[in-house]
């Protein structure tokens, strides 16, 4: 049990006693100079019956639903009524609190937002409202977030391990430590900071996409550059297809699979084995600046996934048949032009529309070799590459600002509600 469920279930239950609350030894006794321990239940109050509308009264009916992790309430599908009378359904407000009940294992807790407002719900998601001059419902939103409710909230749940609920009561019982309203809006401020710096990276990161793949095309797609055939540029291989007698013996390799793949980057998390002989270690062994293209076995979204490989791992690492290797050819392109090609041929669905099959969708070495490539000379080749390298740069860099603020918030948000940051100070 960790220290913040400790001094709450200590104090909830020397209250329910009679009893003056004592914080556990070791505890931050300065938590209840100030904050109040309480529960959901004295935090909120119900309004369901009051939002209760019958569907035959309605045309349609936007539904909302609640993101898992507490991230947010959305617009999740608006319905026709037709057919569906006889039922009731549940009107939300900007700043209720709302939870699914079926999923609090998922932390489906969420307030309302003004984009999801006047949406309905069904009776599997509980309505509140938040009591003026107790709390804010951005505190609550923020508190919903806190791995410490949602792992309380877990656990309170009852039912099988496919489908476990939360009560009103259970989640009514929940303890919640409410600072001063000064407080609560102090921190949601500083939250709220943060949130905005990130949202602003988000898009600035989709506009340096959307620059990227324009550009990536406009280059690409030059007809005054001569087309042809992608076998005249590129060396094309397929790996080996992985078997019972591959599983073991003296040789074995390192191997990429489609799930090494990902799109313009590789992850190298889990890598298999399997035995290469010599020749097919020479044969398959990938080199500095090979692109490695999905097949498309796992999904239509797959087909055409590219990367390159910058010798990550040691050398030899081969690859499966679940992918197509395609290698500059020397004195004809260069192997940063063979990756944004891949690139192009990805994000323009190019590699989908040459792909086999009906259900499952997957491209042959045959198919991609007649491919055509605007194949500018050499020196070309490089200017295209800088520049759109250049453009990739600054994309990841965006996005690894977004993701180290992210990492910032996940830190933050604890350190603010258990005081272990100082919330003047933040």
């Amino acid at each position: 049990m960790s220290e913040w469920q400790q001094i709450a279930l200590g104090d909830l239950q020397t209250r329910e006693h009679g009893k003056e609350a004592v914080p556990p030894q070791g505890s931050r006794a300065s938590m209840s100079d100030d904050w109040v321990l309480t529960t959901f239940g004295e935090v909120l109050t119900s309004v369901s019956r009051s939002r209760k509308v019958a569907v035959m009264d309605l045309e349609e009916i936007p539904y909302a639903g609640v993101r898992w992790k507490a991230e947010g309430v959305y617009h999740r599908d608006t319905v026709s009524t037709e057919g569906i009378t006889g039922k009731a359904v549940y009107r939300i407000e900007k700043d209720d609190v709302v939870y699914n009940h079926m999923w609090p294992t998922k932390a489906a807790f969420g307030v309302v937002k003004e984009d999801a407002a006047g949406c309905y719900v069904t009776n599997h998601f509980p309505l509140f409202t938040v009591k003026p001059h107790v709390a804010i419902p951005a505190f609550i939103e923020a508190t919903f977030q806190y791995p410490e409710f949602q792992a309380e909230a877990a656990r309170r749940a009852v039912g099988t391990t496919e489908r476990k609920q939360i009560s009103n009561a259970a989640f009514a019982s929940l303890p919640i430590w409410v600072p001063p309203l000064s407080v609560q809006e102090r921190i949601v401020e500083i939250i709220g900071a943060v949130d905005g710096q990130i949202t602003a990276l988000d898009v600035e990161a989709g506009a340096l996409a959307a620059v990227l793949r324009r550009r990536r095309a406009d280059l690409m797609t030059d007809d005054s550059v001569e087309a042809v055939r992608a076998e005249h540029a590129f060396d094309f291989s397929t790996g080996v297809r992985r078997t019972p007698d591959r599983a073991t013996g003296p040789y074995m390799t390192p191997y990429l699979r489609s799930a090494n793949v990902g799109y313009g980057t590789l992850d190298l998390s889990d890598v298999l084995e399997m035995n290469y002989d010599p020749a097919e270690r020479k044969k398959f062994g990938l080199h500095y600046g090979d692109v490695v293209v999905s097949e498309g076995s796992a999904s239509a979204n797959a087909v055409g996934m590219p990367a390159m490989w910058r010798d990550e791992l040691p050398a030899p690492v081969c690859t499966q048949m679940t992918l197509l290797r395609l290698r500059a050819l020397e004195g004809i392109c260069i192997p940063e032009f063979v990756f944004h090609w891949s690139m192009w041929a990805y994000e323009s669905r190019a590699f989908l529309d040459v792909a086999g099959g009906t259900n499952i969708k997957h491209i042959s070495a045959k198919r991609a070799k007649g491919m055509a490539v605007r194949l500018p000379s050499l020196d070309r080749q490089r200017e295209m590459s800088v520049e759109l390298d250049t453009m990739e740069t600054a994309l990841k860099a965006t996005r690894a600002e977004a993701a180290r603020l992210r990492e910032v918030r996940a830190g933050l948000l604890p350190g603010l509600l258990d005081r272990t940051i100082d919330i003047e100070s933040a």
